[in-house]
């Protein structure tokens, strides 16, 4: 299942920098404000699994994703505020809010197990597409290299919450 959100991450996020070369890669405070942003999506998603989801195991994960995506936020402010950086709102940012807006509307029509798969599917494309997005785009296009390190960072755990979807999703089969 390719939900709306990945797909829109895919289609302005997640081309290879050589696809960039038309135009700009992204800035510092752009991937800032797009890394914030991405992460912001994950911990919303993650609220709503808890509000409908009644599977243990959905659960679990929903909160893992909360607790981690809010401790790297929270990292990603406290590094800016020191760089003296604004992160800067942009058309990715936008077009991410505008989608996960758009999949928590649909995930809100489903109860139960269809709810529960369809979260987890989305939460395993959405971490493979940001995951893509750190390798290919975000880490080789930032300039700074704490902001870098953190990206780098943020892509071993990220790797991780794959790795975990993917065994959730297994689990609901």
């Amino acid at each position: 299942m390719f939900t709306r959100l990945t797909a829109a991450f895919a289609a302005i996020c997640l081309l290879s920098p050589a696809a960039y070369a038309a135009g700009p890669a992204p800035t510092d405070p752009q991937i800032a404000h797009i890394a914030y942003t991405a992460g912001v999506i994950d911990i919303e998603a993650a609220k709503q699994a808890i509000k409908i989801s009644k599977n243990g195991d959905v659960m679990a994960f929903a909160k893992d994703m909360i607790r981690d995506h809010e401790a790297v936020n929270k990292e990603a402010l406290a590094l800016v505020k020191k760089l003296k950086v604004t992160p800067e709102d942009n058309d990715t940012s936008r077009a991410l809010t505008k989608a996960a807006t758009e999949e928590r509307q649909h995930l809100a029509k489903l109860q139960g197990a269809a709810f529960d798969k369809a979260y987890v599917e989305n939460e395993v494309a959405y971490h493979k597409q940001v995951n893509g997005a750190l390798e290919t785009l975000l880490i080789p296009s930032a300039q700074n290299a704490e902001l870098k390190d953190l990206l780098q960072t943020g892509l071993k755990l990220f790797q991780g919450h794959e790795q975990h979807a993917e065994h959730v999703a297994t689990m609901l089969k």
